[in-house]
């Protein structure tokens, strides 16, 4: 069975003046035990799709207008707070971007992790503080039983975001949402990271829904990646083909403008030209991607291109034909 499926897609943020479509169209599957990356530029509805899988979108501003979110066949649209709340953190667990502002700081790792234990779990507080301590130290963690002691504060980033993990572990969830979980983290720790997601799937078969701005993390991490530009979905591929040969000239822009170890002497990286259209009001009235394409052509203002199929499990929204990509 598919672990999540997302079909058509569109959320909204209204203010007093306007509207904002911040996702539309988007659809797509996870397997169980499949490593998704979903990629794009800030902006492109990333963590939008994520806060809409978790049912954390700030009500009224922002709402779910269209659409089907279906968590092993179980429709989450339509779910009551207790119901969501039962889901988050058990069977869907999810790791921010910045490990201080996801962590309480005025309470200790132990109460934190434990809180978690005992509310999911029904566990007593050793049983969950046992628990804990074993998890953190499964991440990474030195001298476990001392560190559950600390406070936020006292914990180096990248300890605050194996505490995180461990949280977001803490319950055996089958799909973990890790949205740009080693951004804020030196070079060195986010490699241990992405081992250690590595080593998690394998050992649990926990599907993993990675959002990541950086290419470079997804060619390590994912088995296949999802590009979104937008607010939609414009590519869809195995990782391998992806960085083989793109099929949509946004995710062409994309890697041109990634740093390579094998970047020609005295090559740049290649920024892309203009801004992203502006979400408000109507509906667009030509690709998303026109005014910054390279590729474009008469018929890409003649409105927005359809999702179209090209080749086994890969998907662009383009009308530019393949060979001249």
């Amino acid at each position: 069975m598919t672990l999540l499926e997302v079909e058509d897609l569109h959320v909204e943020f209204r203010t007093r003046h306007t509207r904002v479509r911040a996702v539309e169209r988007l659809g797509f599957r996870i397997e169980p035990g499949e490593i998704v990356g979903l990629v794009g530029e800030s902006g492109s509805g990333k963590s939008v799709t994520s806060l809409a899988i978790m049912g954390l979108l700030e009500s009224p501003a922002g709402r779910i207008t269209q659409g089907s979110l279906r968590f092993q066949g179980k429709e989450l649209r339509g779910l009551s707070h207790h119901e969501l709340r039962r889901l988050r953190g058990n069977r869907i667990a999810m790791i921010f971007q910045d490990p201080s502002t996801s962590l309480n700081p005025y309470l200790t790792v132990e109460e934190q992790l434990c809180e978690v234990g005992e509310l999911h779990l029904s566990l007593d507080r050793k049983a969950a503080r046992k628990r804990a301590v074993e998890l953190l130290g499964r991440v990474g963690i030195a001298d476990a039983g001392e560190r559950i002691r600390a406070y936020p504060h006292q914990l180096s980033g990248g300890m605050r975001q194996r505490a995180c993990i461990a949280m977001a572990l803490l319950c055996d969830p089958a799909l973990l949402i890790a949205d740009e979980p080693t951004t804020m983290l030196d070079v060195s720790i986010q490699a241990q990271i992405l081992e250690l997601l590595r080593e998690i799937r394998k050992e649990r078969q926990m599907s993993i829904l990675f959002i990541t701005h950086d290419l470079g993390v997804v060619a390590e991490l994912c088995d296949r990646v999802l590009v979104m530009y937008a607010g939609r979905l414009v590519e869809q591929a195995k990782v391998g083909e992806l960085f083989a040969r793109p099929l949509h000239p946004y995710t062409e822009a994309l890697l041109k403008s990634t740093p390579r170890v094998d970047q020609p002497r005295g090559g740049m990286p290649q920024a892309i030209p203009g801004l992203p259209p502006r979400l408000e009001g109507g509906p667009l009235t030509e690709c998303a991607f026109a005014k910054r394409c390279a590729r474009v052509r008469a018929g890409c203002r003649e409105g927005e291109p359809e999702l179209l199929s090209a080749g086994e499990g890969r998907l662009r929204r383009c009308i530019v034909p393949i060979e001249e990509m």
